[in-house]
């Protein structure tokens, strides 16, 4: 089972042929500046599409503090994305009120444990919409 550096490494060097797939959902790379040192962060992150945007979600598994992947596009919302070999720029932004009950029931089939990481924690786990740019 692929995780952290190493899934980030396999799936770069095989266009997603390694680290697409795992654990019976599906992982794209997120990748965000560092909102103190400006460098380049990369996150394999679950997903799925929803119409022409892509789903995230900002779990850290149920921890009480939000990942530091998030807090880094909160402070500059344009990240780069890869799914498979496809590489683009897209703008990262909150899921709004009135779209995040379809998105979490969307991200919940995908991974069931988004709800049990909700349970965990007294913050609102949020849900990243990525739109192309």
């Amino acid at each position: 089972m692929l995780y952290g550096k190493e899934h980030v490494r396999r799936y770069q060097e095989t266009d997603g042929a390694e680290g697409h797939d795992w654990n019976n959902t599906t992982v794209l790379l997120l990748t965000t500046k560092g909102r103190n040192s400006g460098r380049p962060y990369t996150t394999p992150l679950i997903y799925q599409r929803h119409g022409d945007v892509y789903l995230i979600v900002a779990s850290y598994g149920g921890a009480p503090d939000d990942p530091q992947w998030y807090k880094n596009l909160r402070a500059d919302p344009e990240v780069e994305v890869q799914v498979k070999g496809e590489k683009f720029a897209a703008r990262a932004r909150p899921a709004r009120p009135e779209e995040k009950p379809e998105m979490w029931r969307v991200m919940t089939a995908t991974w069931p444990q988004y709800d049990e990481y909700q349970q965990k924690t007294d913050r609102e786990i949020p849900i990243v919409v990525l739109e192309r740019t």
